[in-house]
């Protein structure tokens, strides 16, 4: 694969790359010709030892003498431009190989998954298992992705005319490259969000997600029609509904995106059934399918709503379908089979949309209802569940004076609308952010109860808590059996099908707990939570944050996903998926079907062939808990250091994210003027170390947790853990990546620096510490070694953006040691950001 990737890609771009010297652009030739020079002067400059200032500097002095003031940021800025597309076309040309570089029919495939099944005689066994298994993505507007919507466009087409090896057309391209902007003039809305998001789910969801299911049904012998789970895989959507500190979601915004969701599916189904027109003309069947595609017609052009769920379209296909077999022997059935599966996968919703808040805010919602109601909100948590629970109706809203109170209210009742129109599919879940207690379940659960107006074991709504913090999921366990055993809300599980979403480790999972102990805290987590669930009748389904440290740093989720074990409730795999993670993993239908297929494939394989590897024993427990322990203890004062908050806000681009224009979302939670680490939002938080090149969020404490049990029991012990243990192997691998993408030497600056000298010695150490310990526990005399094609690839990227990281570091080391910034400065940190991140793909 190595040979391939070399060929198809790094050679590839060498070549393309040339191209960008004969674009039509003022001083396009200079700044080409020049930027590998640049280039080679900052790797020279930090083997030397430079500070950036210094290579810049020297630089402008070697190659432009006479240049000065405007002249000298002009040419950085005309460089920032070129690498901004430099990375565009590598991100393009790497893309258009992507089938050849993916062994897509390989291991985790659907092709390899039967053949193994088949070849083992566990098809049976398999087919029992899809009956009650899925996978669901769920899409988020956090923005990790800098690429405006034009930008993507381009993208896509390049990809394209690469693949053909097309010079007119990529030339055209790169043209148009030159002169779109990068940049948002404003930030985008919501609704702006969902409309980019649901791109993806019309031209590439719609078409892979049927894809996979019908080779995998086919391939086992299973007909398409009557599958008894056709939603094997689905796509969960957080844009227009994720209310969690982003106060421009509204209830209307709700009802926008359920609105477009619906429309953009008809406009899918529309399309198919023309051309199912085309094929079945026969008589007794082609009325049938003009009666289908009328009732669409009318529902996307008209407003009329002639089918009302989606068991009335079906319906008509079923009778169209018989007839096909009665009067004509089948003719075409499968491609009115194809199109009844993909009616009875995406429904009317096309994607599940799901509500969050924070539950401080529920807090605040039913202190003021008490207080209307002239009661008051206190007592211990068991007297102030009962009360919740004893209240028998809401104020009207006019009598809230909070009017964000106000607008909770209106979200929680667009369920009833949403699920008139779409489905329940289309809104069925409440997503509690920050769940610390019964309380804020029950909360909820009261308030989705009497603001929809329904009985005890009536509410159409799957109330999920969301554990992050490390001593949020250590209590999740007690909080659940607690809840379990609660009678009014076991009528409700009951009513759901016995079946409770968890929500575990998302955006303050790492941010809190650091990198071994919040992925060691997760899996505790997931298995209590298995184990309560089960004494309780109770089927667990968890629900992932990448956000959190399930894939922090880049690493591979369907490893991780095929290390839980035995002990972990597997009937469905969620994750959620973000910004450059969904435009390169799920952008194209190749990438799509493979990554999707992977997922798959490792949720299944964990249940149908249990192995020592993916079980932990006793004492490699114990190892992983000791090590899980002292990093946590690292974290920590590396967390209560003095200088963390200031560095983060002084040194790192942090305040810079919010004027990226890139996500609706603000900076971070609440109103306050100051920086609370409590209140910062994941993605800048990590998002600021990726721009630094310092990645703590993914390897921080590693170094030292190893070291330490190194003194105690030696390294063979945990050299003989990471071969044996699949979860230990996928946690150190996906900290490897993390670490790969760090360039220590571009911030070295920082050690001379009276204020931030000790902070940032103490994560250079930790840096190397970590470095040293991870290649001797894997045999590796490199990082990454073990996979060459990421290795690689991770390389040139870093290369290409090596000026881009210089420039920013110059403005930032200038800022520091002037004292003070300027409006050039500024602008040189923020237009830097975009190259960065783009080059890094799933930096956050």
């Amino acid at each position: 694969m190595f040979q391939i990737y070399d060929t198809q890609v790094a050679k590839r771009f060498t070549i393309y790359n040339s191209l960008f010297l004969d674009l039509p652009f003022d001083d396009i030739y200079v700044t080409g010709t020049l930027l590998p020079f640049l280039g080679k002067a900052c790797e020279r400059g930090y083997v030397e030892g430079k500070s950036p200032r210094e290579i810049i500097d020297g630089f402008f002095k070697e190659m432009m003498p006479g240049e000065k003031g405007k002249a000298q940021t002009d040419f950085l800025f005309q460089m920032i431009q070129y690498v901004e597309r430099q990375v565009v076309l590598f991100d393009s040309i790497e893309d258009a190989a992507y089938e050849k570089v993916n062994d897509i029919g390989g291991k985790g495939s659907v092709k390899a998954l039967i053949s193994r099944v088949e070849n083992d005689r566990k098809k049976d066994q398999l087919i029992e298992k899809l009956k009650n298994f899925s996978v669901r993505l769920t899409l988020t507007a956090h923005p990790t992705q800098f690429y405006p919507g034009n930008v993507l466009g381009i993208i896509t087409d390049l990809e394209a005319a690469i693949r053909t090896d097309d010079l007119e057309n990529i030339n055209l391209l790169l043209q148009q490259l030159g002169k779109t902007g990068f940049i948002n003039r404003e930030k985008p809305t919501p609704f702006d969000e969902a409309i980019s998001l649901i791109w993806y789910l019309e031209n590439v969801f719609y078409h892979s997600m049927p894809d996979i299911i019908i080779r995998l049904l086919e391939g086992l012998g299973q007909p398409l029609h009557t599958w008894e789970n056709p939603s094997i895989l689905k796509v969960g959507f957080w844009p227009g509904g994720d209310r969690d500190g982003n106060p421009f979601v509204t209830h209307e915004t709700t009802i926008q995106v359920a609105d477009r969701l619906k429309k953009w599916l008809m406009r899918c189904y529309y399309r198919d059934l023309r051309k199912l027109r085309k094929r079945l003309t026969f008589k007794h069947v082609e009325e049938h399918i003009v009666q289908a595609e009328r009732g669409i017609y009318y529902a996307l052009f008209e407003n009329k709503e002639v089918y009302s769920t989606k068991e009335d379209l079906l319906a008509v296909l079923f009778e169209a379908r018989e007839a096909l077999i009665k009067y004509h022997d089948g003719l075409f059935l499968d491609l009115l089979d194809r199109f009844i599966l993909k009616v009875r996968i995406f429904g009317f919703h096309f994607a599940y949309m799901d509500l969050r808040q924070d539950s401080r805010k529920h807090d605040g919602l039913w202190e003021e209802v008490f207080t209307i109601q002239g009661r008051k909100f206190t007592g211990t948590e068991d007297e102030l569940i009962q009360a919740v629970l004893n209240t028998q109706s809401l104020p009207d809203l006019d009598q809230f004076k909070e009017p964000f109170h106000k607008e909770m209210l209106l979200s929680t009742a667009t369920v009833k609308s949403v699920q008139k129109t779409n489905g329940e599919d289309g809104l069925h879940r409440y997503i509690i952010s920050n769940c610390q207690s019964v309380l804020h379940i029950i909360e909820v659960y009261q308030m989705a109860k009497l603001t929809l107006g329904v009985e005890v074991g009536k509410l159409p709504l799957d109330i999920v808590p969301l554990f992050e913090t490390i001593d949020d999921l250590k209590m999740a366990p007690q909080i659940m059996t607690k809840l379990y055993q609660m009678p009014e809300y076991k009528t409700h599980l009951t009513s759901r099908g016995h079946k409770q979403n968890i929500m575990l480790g998302f955006s303050d999972g790492t941010k809190d707990g650091g990198y071994l102990k919040a992925n060691w805290s997760i899996l505790i987590a997931k298995e209590e939570l298995t184990r309560v669930s089960r004494e309780n009748g109770i089927e667990v389904v968890f629900f992932d944050g990448r956000g959190g440290p399930v894939a922090r740093g880049g690493g591979n989720l369907h490893n991780f996903y095929a290390s839980l074990g035995d002990k972990v409730e597997n009937s469905e795999i969620q994750v959620t998926i973000q910004g450059q993670t969904i435009s390169s993993n799920y952008g194209k239908q190749a990438s799509c079907i493979y990554n999707f297929e992977q997922l798959l494939s490792a949720g299944v394989e964990n249940h149908l062939y249990p192995n020592f590897e993916n079980s932990l024993d006793e004492k490699q427990r114990a190892l992983i808990e000791k090590l899980a322990n002292i990093g946590y203890e690292k974290y920590k004062d590396l967390k209560s250091h003095p200088k963390f908050v200031p560095y983060l806000e002084h040194v790192a681009p942090l305040k810079f994210f919010g004027m990226t224009n890139i996500g609706s979302r603000p900076l971070k939670r609440g109103k306050d003027s100051g920086l609370k680490f409590e209140d910062l939002r994941a993605i800048p938080f990590v998002g600021s170390w990726a721009q630094m090149k310092q990645n703590i969020p993914g390897f921080y404490g590693v170094g030292s947790a190893i070291s330490e049990l190194e003194k105690e029991i030696g390294l063979e012990e945990l050299k003989k853990l990471y071969q044996d243990s699949l979860f230990f192997r996928t946690l150190l691998g996906n900290s490897m990546q993390s670490l790969k993408k760090c360039f220590y030497p571009a911030t070295a600056y920082l050690k001379n620096n009276p204020e931030y000298s000790e902070f940032w010695q103490m994560l250079f150490q930790e840096f190397e510490c970590s470095v040293d310990k991870l290649k001797k526990i894997a045999g590796m005399e490199e990082l990454l070694e073990d996979n060459p094609v990421s290795k690689t690839s991770i390389e040139i990227r870093e290369r290409i953006v090596l000026p881009l990281i210089t420039i920013q570091q110059y403005a930032i080391q200038t800022i520091l040691e002037n004292g003070s910034s300027t409006e050039i400065l500024d602008k040189l940190i923020l237009r830097t950001m975009f190259g960065i991140v783009n080059a890094t793909r799933n930096a956050a």
